[in-house]
Protein backbone atom coordinates (compact mmCIF):
# COMPACT_ATOMS: atom_id res chain seq x y z
CA UNK A 1 0.00 0.00 0.00
CA UNK A 2 1.52 3.37 -0.97
CA UNK A 3 2.58 5.63 1.87
CA UNK A 4 2.23 9.40 1.78
CA UNK A 5 3.75 12.21 3.83
CA UNK A 6 1.03 14.81 4.27
CA UNK A 7 1.84 18.25 5.58
CA UNK A 8 -0.23 21.36 5.73
CA UNK A 9 -1.37 24.52 7.35
CA UNK A 10 -4.68 25.41 8.91
CA UNK A 11 -6.79 28.44 8.15
CA UNK A 12 -8.01 30.60 11.02
CA UNK A 13 -11.23 28.56 11.03
CA UNK A 14 -9.21 25.34 11.24
CA UNK A 15 -7.15 26.65 14.15
CA UNK A 16 -10.31 27.65 16.00
CA UNK A 17 -11.77 24.16 15.51
CA UNK A 18 -8.53 22.52 16.65
CA UNK A 19 -8.37 24.74 19.74
CA UNK A 20 -11.95 23.80 20.62
CA UNK A 21 -11.64 20.03 19.96
CA UNK A 22 -7.99 19.37 20.85
CA UNK A 23 -5.22 17.38 19.21
CA UNK A 24 -6.28 13.86 20.16
CA UNK A 25 -9.78 14.47 18.79
CA UNK A 26 -8.25 15.65 15.52
CA UNK A 27 -6.01 12.57 15.34
CA UNK A 28 -9.02 10.33 15.97
CA UNK A 29 -10.99 12.06 13.18
CA UNK A 30 -8.11 11.74 10.70
CA UNK A 31 -7.61 8.10 11.67
CA UNK A 32 -11.29 7.29 11.07
CA UNK A 33 -11.21 9.18 7.78
CA UNK A 34 -8.14 7.22 6.58
CA UNK A 35 -9.75 3.93 7.55
CA UNK A 36 -12.91 4.94 5.67
CA UNK A 37 -10.75 5.36 2.56
CA UNK A 38 -9.37 1.85 3.01
CA UNK A 39 -6.10 3.10 4.47
CA UNK A 40 -4.37 3.67 7.77
CA UNK A 41 -2.99 6.63 9.67
CA UNK A 42 0.53 5.76 10.76
CA UNK A 43 1.30 8.98 12.62
CA UNK A 44 0.17 12.57 13.07
CA UNK A 45 2.14 15.41 14.61
CA UNK A 46 1.45 19.08 15.12
CA UNK A 47 4.25 21.51 14.33
CA UNK A 48 5.39 25.11 14.50
CA UNK A 49 6.38 27.08 11.45
CA UNK A 50 5.29 26.91 7.83
CA UNK A 51 3.34 23.69 8.43
CA UNK A 52 0.91 23.27 11.31
CA UNK A 53 0.82 19.48 11.05
CA UNK A 54 2.32 16.49 9.30
CA UNK A 55 1.21 12.90 9.12
CA UNK A 56 1.90 9.67 7.32
CA UNK A 57 -1.00 7.88 5.63
CA UNK A 58 -1.06 4.47 4.03
CA UNK A 59 -3.65 4.67 1.26
CA UNK A 60 -4.72 2.03 -1.27
CA UNK A 61 -3.49 3.92 -4.37
CA UNK A 62 -2.68 7.34 -5.80
CA UNK A 63 -6.30 7.89 -6.94
CA UNK A 64 -7.39 7.58 -3.30
CA UNK A 65 -4.63 10.01 -2.29
CA UNK A 66 -5.81 12.46 -4.97
CA UNK A 67 -9.39 12.16 -3.65
CA UNK A 68 -8.12 12.79 -0.11
CA UNK A 69 -6.18 15.83 -1.31
CA UNK A 70 -9.21 17.27 -3.11
CA UNK A 71 -11.51 16.61 -0.16
CA UNK A 72 -9.08 18.19 2.29
CA UNK A 73 -8.91 21.37 0.24
CA UNK A 74 -12.66 21.48 -0.29
CA UNK A 75 -13.23 21.81 3.47
CA UNK A 76 -11.64 25.24 3.46
CA UNK A 77 -9.92 24.72 6.82
CA UNK A 78 -6.55 23.30 5.69
CA UNK A 79 -4.15 23.46 2.77
CA UNK A 80 -2.19 20.25 2.33
CA UNK A 81 0.52 18.72 0.21
CA UNK A 82 1.04 15.03 -0.42
CA UNK A 83 4.44 13.43 -1.05
CA UNK A 84 4.75 9.80 -2.08
CA UNK A 85 7.18 8.01 0.23
CA UNK A 86 9.46 5.32 -1.18
CA UNK A 87 10.98 2.52 0.88
CA UNK A 88 14.69 1.68 0.55
CA UNK A 89 13.69 -1.57 -1.20
CA UNK A 90 11.54 0.32 -3.70
CA UNK A 91 14.46 2.67 -4.32
CA UNK A 92 16.70 -0.37 -4.95
CA UNK A 93 14.23 -1.56 -7.60
CA UNK A 94 14.09 1.92 -9.14
CA UNK A 95 17.89 2.10 -9.28
CA UNK A 96 18.05 -1.23 -11.09
CA UNK A 97 15.50 -0.01 -13.66
CA UNK A 98 17.18 3.36 -14.13
CA UNK A 99 20.62 1.94 -14.96
CA UNK A 100 20.20 1.56 -18.72
CA UNK A 101 19.57 5.14 -19.84
CA UNK A 102 22.46 6.61 -21.86
CA UNK A 103 23.55 10.13 -20.93
CA UNK A 104 23.03 12.83 -23.56
CA UNK A 105 26.21 13.43 -25.54
CA UNK A 106 27.85 10.27 -24.24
Amino acid sequence: MPRFLVSGSSTLEGVKALTKEGGTARRRAVQQWCEGLGGRLESLYFAFGENDFCCIHDLPDTATAAAAYLFSHSLGVVKVSYVVLITPEEMDAACRKAGGYPLPGA
